[in-house]
């Protein structure tokens, strides 16, 4: 099987269609289009991942990655919960193997489609929720296969999925195969650290919440449908800048709301019969609530007073 050589990108079916792709919808009628495109060439691989998950997102890059390395036709789409490709959409000629990345679909979806695709399907989801959907060994088409793993997020499972493949790979060059240019590999593996951390909603490793509010402005770039450059972007986050931007938003918010904390109320409760609490004048200013509750409970607790009150 003839290897792409070792430069990062190759042109994708998702980028050499992104002028026909301008809709923000995810079954829309430029994302039928890409996928009628793909019956018309029969195009092999199928490459669906959850969005606007960052998990589903690097999956999508890991399989994107694998398929460039190797040369392998495929095409990439965003699959929302909010408006889910049918069934009938994704049966495309020539289809030979469906990957669902961080995402199961439906009830039924998966065991559904891979009966009536007749493809391979194969998906992977880290979500205690998901367990119901997989049927029995004697009920589940012998063309699906789930990885659920609960201790590992789906972009590390995918991750480890493709590496595991290309492990015994070489280019002409003799140079080992491997997913992740040298140059990338430790910042990505990182992040992957990172995001794996609040999937499983362990929240353990230093900064991880600034982690998470540094990232999310990136949510709205996770649809390769209208963000042709998707996967340089991935390639390109880094904890440290992460966290750095987290704090940032956090230090602005704080500093916003110590103006409005020094201008502190103390609140009689039924005219004191139940007591008396802090509290301040923040209309305008709800989404600082959060912020200013938790320093009026510690001012409060300090005066000996009760909750406070915003």
């Amino acid at each position: 099987m003839p290897l792409s050589p070792p430069g990062r990108w190759r042109t994708c079916i998702f980028a050499s269609m992104a002028p026909l792709l301008q809709t923000r919808s995810f079954r829309s009628d430029a994302a039928l289009e890409a996928l009628a495109k793909a019956s018309q060439d029969k195009v092999p691989n199928l490459l669906l991942y959850n969005y606007p998950s960052f998990s589903g997102a690097f999956s999508a890059l890991f399989a994107h990655l694998f398929h460039s390395r190797l040369n392998l036709p495929c095409l990439s789409l965003p699959f929302s919960s909010v408006e889910p490709f049918r069934i009938d959409d994704l049966c495309i000629e020539g289809l030979e193997r469906c990957y669902l990345l961080d995402f199961l679909g439906p009830n039924g979806f998966a065991v559904e489609f891979a009966r009536r695709a007749l493809c391979e399907v194969i998906s992977f989801d880290h979500r205690k929720r998901v367990l119901p959907q997989i049927p029995s060994e004697e009920d589940c088409p012998t063309n699906l296969t789930f990885h659920v793993n609960l201790e590992k997020s789906s972009c590390t499972a995918v991750y480890d999925y493709f590496s595991t493949i290309l492990a015994g790979s070489e280019y002409h060059n003799g140079m080992d195969v491997s997913l992740l240019e040298p140059e990338d590999r430790d910042r990505v593996e990182m992040v992957l650290k990172y995001i794996e951390d609040g999937d499983l909603r362990r929240w353990s490793l230093l900064d991880i919440r600034a982690f998470n509010i540094g990232l999310s402005e990136w949510r709205s770039k996770l649809n390769c449908v209208t963000n042709p450059y998707m996967y340089e972007q991935l390639l390109d986050i880094s904890v440290v800048d992460a966290i750095t931007k987290g704090n940032t938003y956090n230090s602005i918010r704080q500093k916003a709301a110590n103006k409005l904390l020094d201008n502190v109320l103390k609140v009689r409760l039924g005219r004191g019969f139940y007591g008396e609490c802090l509290g301040v004048r923040a209309h305008g200013n709800s989404a600082l609530s959060d912020e200013i509750g938790k320093q009026l409970s510690v001012k409060s607790a300090a005066a000996g007073l009760r909750f406070p009150s915003i």
